[in-house]
């Protein structure tokens, strides 16, 4: 009798087993498709509101990844002081370290402000939604060419 409950429980398992694994290798393939990248804002400081959405790309994750690398340091205003110019969000493909300073950060977002004729500075949040607002060295007129701003 405990022979026959014994196959009979694997019988099921190996039933649900069966049952289950095409849905198992489709989740499977849907983990390994990596999942669209947010899009590129552009927000109009002096209008307030978002005025452009860009589909995010490899050359917006390079732009980005540019400028953290060459971050020189945290700066020294609290934050943006100007209301001109326009401040770009570029969602990153997966988190990204930073190093300003003494500080280490991981980031999943870039926002980049942009006043003309002001330093570019650089807005970025870590882990725990702390910001931080760092000087950069970098060349942005490709990129504003790029949003056609």
């Amino acid at each position: 009798m405990l022979r026959a409950k014994l196959q009979w429980s694997k019988a099921v398992i190996m039933l649900a087993l069966l049952l289950l694994l095409p849905y198992a290798a489709q989740a499977a393939a849907a983990s390994e498709t990596p999942a669209p990248l947010r899009p590129v804002q552009v927000f109009d400081v002096t209008a307030g509101k978002v005025i452009k959405t860009i589909p995010n790309s490899n050359e917006y994750q390079q732009y980005a990844k540019t400028w953290l690398g060459s971050v020189s340091k945290l700066a020294p205003q609290l934050q943006p002081a100007d209301k001109c110019g326009y401040v770009f969000r570029i969602p990153l493909a997966a988190p990204t370290p930073v190093k300003a300073g003494a500080e280490n950060i991981t980031t999943s977002d870039v926002f980049l402000f942009y006043c003309p004729d002001k330093p570019t500075l650089l807005l970025v949040f870590d882990e725990n939604r702390k910001p931080f607002l760092l000087e950069f060295k970098g060349d942005i007129k490709p990129f504003l060419k790029l949003v056609g701003v």
